[in-house]
């Protein structure tokens, strides 16, 4: 009989350690949506189209349905659903945030960066949190697709056949 061995100590950290990134980035979606739902639509589109990358029309769509997206990115993150679309998703969106703020704060534009409704100026704290969450969120990706795929067989499957045969 082959004896398996325990988990190492630093695999059960770093699982509780994606866990808890997992949680607060769910949270910071979730309050990002809140924080614009609960304000008129208008206000965050008004933040969306100082960034002068969209249409007005284009900014009217993202402030009637991104927080909406937020919101569904944090209910998916926080229940642990559909993590390598979530987790991918989160990125991307938090990706183009960072870059419209970065691009925004070397022009000198100084406008709010709409990121918990109005009232927040783009500026060194904000490009710090914004960069930790993608941070956050890159990890968190490549911990989805990483997977299980690449573990080997035990020892015992290997050496009695029985690998590939569902046991």
């Amino acid at each position: 009989m082959v004896s398996r061995s325990k988990p190492v100590l630093g695999s059960s950290l770093a699982r509780a350690g994606l866990v808890v990134l997992r949680l607060v980035l769910a949270a910071e979606f979730g309050y990002a949506a809140w924080s614009k739902l609960r304000e008129p639509w208008m206000l965050f589109a008004m933040s969306v189209d100082a960034y002068k990358v969209l249409p007005e029309w284009g900014a009217v769509a993202v402030a009637r349905t991104l927080p909406w997206v937020e919101l569904l990115l944090a209910v998916m993150l926080f229940a642990g659903l559909w993590q390598r679309v979530a987790r991918p998703a989160a990125s991307v969106l938090l990706a183009v945030f960072f870059l419209l703020m970065l691009r925004s704060y070397v022009r000198g534009e100084g406008i709010d960066c709409g990121c918990f409704g109005p009232g927040e100026a783009i500026s060194p704290i904000t490009l710090l949190r914004d960069g930790g969450l993608l941070a956050a969120s890159l990890l968190l990706t490549w911990a989805a697709w990483r997977g299980k795929r690449h573990e080997p067989l035990p020892a015992a499957q290997k050496t009695s056949g029985l690998a590939g045969h569902g046991r």
